[in-house]
């Protein structure tokens, strides 16, 4: 323990991570559209090797306890600042309320900061206020009003076995 927060070791994810992943994103969504074995990690592969994205985990003795995904995108303002987008940050249920959340989203801002980029988003439900409050406590501040379009007909009525 540091200054009473349990320290977690913090590594990038690899291909190999792909059963963790897996486990620690049913906390995020339960019911999500669901994978075969193969898509699931032709997808995980996929965003590895995007440049600029970063998976992050989060290990407590050995278990996977959080992650985030960070990603880091060029720009053409801002003297040609890049920014960064931080998405699906989720804890283990088992681990929630230790502080490990806000750890792996600190580490996440050093390498956006260390990356040269001149702000970060993060976008998450209006209606989660405990989502909302921690994301404050981590230093976001709501700014800006987010928008989205989903695809049509997604998800798809028919999951994947």
């Amino acid at each position: 323990m540091i200054n009473g927060t349990t320290r977690l070791e913090i590594r990038p994810a690899v291909s190999q991570d792909y059963e963790v992943l897996r486990d620690l994103f049913t906390h995020l969504i339960p019911n999500d559209v669901a994978m075969t074995e193969d898509q699931g990690q032709a997808a995980l592969d996929g965003m590895l090797s995007h440049p600029g994205l970063t998976t992050l985990i989060g290990f407590l003795d050995r278990a996977a306890a959080t992650t985030c995904t960070l990603i880091v995108i060029p720009n053409f303002t801002r003297g040609g600042a890049p920014y960064a987008v931080i998405e699906n940050v989720v804890t283990h249920k088992d681990y929630r309320g230790e502080g490990l959340g806000e750890q792996i989203l600190r580490h996440s801002q050093d390498l956006a900061w260390a990356a040269g980029c001149y702000k970060i988003m993060l976008l998450t439900g209006t209606d989660n206020r405990g989502a909302q409050k921690f994301y404050e406590k981590v230093g976001f501040k709501q700014s800006k009003t987010g928008f989205q379009i989903r695809a049509p007909g997604y998800p798809p009525r028919k999951m994947a076995k």
